[in-house]
């Protein structure tokens, strides 16, 4: 029997290909979105295809989908430091309001639910590496609380429902993940790193640079997420690349693998910027048997080659 999926966020950069990897693998998929940072090019390939629909639509609203639904994947949220500031209030309703609504459908259709968090949980983390039972560091009227609390209560909403609705919940911690479908000005280092580095600007690095990230390809994540939504485990998996990396380091390497006669140039760090970000993936790897399989060089001249499409076009 075919099963039916709504994706939220669903033309984002991580729902738009979780709406490809479903739909190949025989799902019938309802892409939902309300393109606030969402983009209809991400699924323009998809649009027209039998087994796919796409609505537009704000999930913060009543929430209705006629039909059977099967899974839910909640990913709609704006993801990067750009959006959050210029979006606050929109940031905090998605994380509260549009994971009760998407909640309150998976419980009307008996659907199983899956929450993307975030890594952003920790906060700026006193343990390194990060684990799931490491409760976070977080500031909540900092500049950057809106996208953190906003996942801690998603999280907080979606065990709630778990336990009281005895809902079939799922939560995956993203760590910063990488790969096609990125905007250039999405706000991340990468996008911008990539961005300065084909136009050969100087890139910009946020205080000394000694701040550390871990990079996951978007294949290596979608196969983890695809791995959770069909264990059995209900509490909180982090699924990243524990390869941690300065980002001064990393912006040298951008530099490299374009080729690029950027240089660096230093900026103020932002406050509430997170010094480490590192996952420890054991769990991951002992109940869902996943780990990144993608070479960070090997993935980001993967990416490279869809950021230069992106620089030609917008000049």
């Amino acid at each position: 029997m075919e099963k039916r999926i709504l994706i939220t966020g669903g033309a984002g950069f991580l729902g738009s290909h979780l709406c490809d990897r479903y739909h190949k693998d025989g799902w019938d998929v309802i892409c939902m979105d309300n393109l606030i940072t969402g983009a209809e090019s991400n699924i323009a390939h998809l649009v027209g295809k039998e087994r796919f629909t796409f609505v537009k639509y704000d999930v913060t609203n009543y929430l209705y989908v006629d039909g059977p639904v099967d899974l839910i994947l909640h990913f709609a949220s704006p993801a990067s430091p750009i959006d959050y500031l210029e979006m606050p209030i929109q940031t905090l309703k998605v994380g509260s309001l549009g994971t009760h609504k998407a909640l309150g459908l998976a419980r009307a259709k008996k659907a199983k639910f899956l929450l993307a968090s975030t890594s952003e949980v920790y906060g700026d983390p006193l343990e390194h590496p990060q684990k799931e039972t490491y409760w976070g560091h977080v500031n909540p009227t900092g500049l950057r609380g809106v996208y953190d609390e906003a996942k801690r209560f998603a999280e907080a909403m979606t065990m709630a429902y778990h336990r009281y609705h005895d809902i079939d919940t799922r939560i995956v911690r993203i760590f910063n993940t990488y790969g096609s479908r990125m905007r250039l000005k999405d706000g991340r280092a990468l996008p911008t790193f990539f961005r300065q580095a084909l136009r050969n600007k100087p890139l910009t690095v946020f205080g000394d640079g000694s701040q550390t990230r871990s990079f996951t390809y978007v294949d290596d994540l979608i196969e983890g997420i695809i791995r959770l939504s069909e264990s059995d485990e209900v509490e909180p998996v982090n699924i990243g690349n524990p390869e941690e990396v300065s980002i001064l380091d990393f912006a040298k390497e951008i530099i490299e693998v374009t080729g690029s006669s950027s240089e660096i140039e230093y900026r103020e760090l932002p406050a509430d910027d997170p010094q480490v970000r590192q996952p420890d993936i054991s769990k991951a790897k002992r109940v869902l048997d996943w780990e990144p399989k993608t070479n960070r060089r090997d993935g980001l001249e993967k990416t490279m080659k869809y950021f230069k499409k992106q620089v030609l076009r917008n000049g």
